[in-house]
């Protein structure tokens, strides 16, 4: 039962009656008079050559409705409010429906949803948060709507990361096993933690040492051994550290593909291009064109003499003059391993935003070359970052890159204590589920592509519009439907205005999740979801539903505040975010 959908219906009919061949839409009314609005009638005026008011008159008075109360108001707008009758109507069904009155897409879509991009043998960090948390919530989205939808973590385990870190351990003597030594020693995950950072400081002053790195890379993506051998333990070591994380931030995937998965798929993606024409040869190295029309337009020269563009959409090189792939050559491949394996009509990638023009550039590649179909949607959700109170991208004290499993461990700290503070228990799972939750909350409140400000104080406040508010409104319900010993609810019938609020922040709340869908971004969401919370407290302050005396009454209250919960439970797991059982 979607009311927007019932009250366009009876419009529809109105305006047949009226002379009017027309479809009205109708919109949630910011008025306090009524609940929903439709304005359409000042677009008839012209196309009808009347007066739009009295267009609105003619359509009003041939509706007979005895639900919905529809009222005409200067200079044109249509009032629609919901008669208590048919609030009811919609509680009993929503809360009988499966889906709460969510309606699914009428055509359900195939996508890969690519939101990890951790790099093995190097800690997650800060980076990775926002795609995982926004990945996950899009996938859970998606799958609600009726999507079909592959994740995968889309591992960075091929590049010259793996030889760095490896020839570190060697020269610090921890694969001698591997190279005729007598004893293999048990490389940790504290080992690697340590060996790249240092590697990749190295490799900034130390030729020699990036050179031999190179040349061991090589060797690992030629499969020989034992370098390769070393790989396979590096990589196994990090997935498991790596999903250990991810599993925490309640994050999970199909796929724990990487580049080197895609690796085989290079030279058949590079000779589709070179088929279709599209490769040419700069300087020796392998270049797509893939600026369009205004674009890349030379403007002069720099003082360097370099020549400076207008609307810069450089080529995508494809293959340097050594015959080395490149980040790009591979994301092109990966594209083609992925559509020979699946048959998809989206693929979606979660990342920040300076990867743009690099995956510009690929899409345009798979497009031109067909690599992509051109039904197929290839798509680039740009997540901002997450900064400091100063403004400027969250960093430790120092000014390194602050470790996922350190901001994981200070969000549970601070969890702990405020489950003290108020005399709740402090167990590590309810610290994570809260601390946890109120970082994705605070994520997620906020438009994707924009940046915000970390703030842990604000957004473990067991008040206001917080992950921590949420879940404590759900462990009210919990404890109200403990206290009343199983007690069942009845038939929902509504006769006050806390009621009536509810039943329209549900409304409201299931509309939000189109949007979401529409904009790839779940603020809205988060707004509704808050707004159902909120109207659940006013509820609750104004109704003893535990000491109601009459009996249908708290049947009632009962079978609205299951539904609640209901709504609540259903958006929240869309967030990622568990409730735990006390707070």
């Amino acid at each position: 039962m979607n009311l927007i959908k019932e009250i366009e219906k009876i419009l529809k009919v109105a305006c047949e009656k009226a002379g009017y061949d027309e479809n009205l839409s109708v919109s949630f009314s910011n008025m306090g008079n009524c609940d929903f609005q439709c304005n359409g009638c000042f677009a008839l005026s012209k196309k009808y050559g009347k007066n739009p008011y009295d267009i609105a008159e003619d359509i009003v008075s041939k509706i007979d409705a005895t639900i919905f109360k529809f009222e005409v108001s200067r200079p044109a707008f249509i009032n629609i409010k919901v008669s208590d009758e048919g609030f009811g109507r919609l509680a009993n069904f929503l809360l009988a429906d499966e889906m709460g009155g969510l309606e699914k897409n009428e055509v359900s879509q195939k996508v890969l949803l690519d939101y990890g991009g951790a790099n093995v043998a190097k800690a997650l960090h800060i980076g990775h948060l926002r795609p995982a948390i926004i990945g996950e919530s899009l996938k859970r989205l998606y799958r609600l709507l009726g999507d079909e939808v592959i994740s995968d973590v889309h591992l960075g385990d091929w590049g010259l990361q793996m030889g760095l870190t490896e020839l570190q351990l060697f020269e610090e003597g921890k694969l001698d096993g591997y190279f005729g030594g007598k004893e293999k020693y048990d490389i940790t995950i504290e080992d690697l933690n340590e060996a790249y950072p240092a590697a990749n400081k190295r490799k900034a002053t130390d030729e020699e040492f990036k050179k031999k790195a190179e040349e061991w890379t090589l060797k690992i993506q030629q499969k020989e051994s034992p370098y390769y051998d070393i790989y396979k333990v590096i990589r196994e070591l990090s997935v498991k550290e790596i999903s250990a994380n991810y599993l925490k931030l309640g994050a999970s995937f199909e796929l724990w593909k990487g580049e080197s998965d895609a690796h085989d798929f290079c030279d058949e993606a590079v000779n589709i291009i070179k088929e279709k024409g599209l490769a040419k040869l700069s300087e020796g190295a392998l270049i797509v064109e893939v600026a369009g029309e205004g674009e890349n337009v030379p403007a002069g020269k720099n003082e360097d003499g370099t020549i400076r563009y207008n609307n810069p959409m450089p080529p995508c090189l494809i293959q340097k003059s050594n015959g080395a792939y490149l980040y790009a050559t591979t994301d092109i491949a990966t594209i083609l391993m992925r559509n020979k394996e699946y048959t998809l009509d989206r693929i979606e990638y979660v990342t920040d935003g300076r990867q743009k023009m690099h995956f510009n550039q690929v899409f345009r590649v798979c497009k031109k070359s067909g690599i992509s179909p051109q039904e197929q949607k290839l798509v680039h959700v740009i997540n901002g970052t997450m900064n400091g109170r100063d403004g400027k991208p969250f960093k430790t004290r120092s000014g390194d890159t602050v470790k996922l499993e350190d901001i994981i461990a200070m969000l549970m700290d601070k969890a702990k204590e405020k489950l003290v503070s108020n005399g709740a228990a402090s167990d590590d799972e309810t610290a994570l589920m809260i601390g946890v939750g109120a970082m994705k909350f605070g994520d997620l409140s906020n438009t994707v592509s924009k940046d915000y400000v970390f703030d842990i104080d604000k957004f473990m406040a067991f008040e206001g519009k917080t992950g921590p508010y949420l879940q404590y409104m759900v462990v009210r319900i919990n404890s109200i439907l403990e206290k009343l010993n199983g007690k069942q609810g009845g038939e929902i019938f509504i006769d006050c205005e806390e009621e009536r609020e509810i039943l329209r922040t549900i409304i409201k709340l299931n509309s939000s999740y189109q949007i979401c869908y529409r904009e790839r971004s779940l603020n809205a969401l988060c707004t509704a979801l808050y707004d159902l919370a909120s109207a659940f407290a006013t509820f609750y302050n104004n109704h003893n539903i535990i000491n109601e005396s009459d009996e249908n009454r708290q049947k009632s209250f009962i079978s609205l505040i299951t539904l609640v919960r209901k709504k609540m439970l259903q958006a929240l797991d869309v967030l990622a975010i568990n409730v735990p059982k006390k707070m």
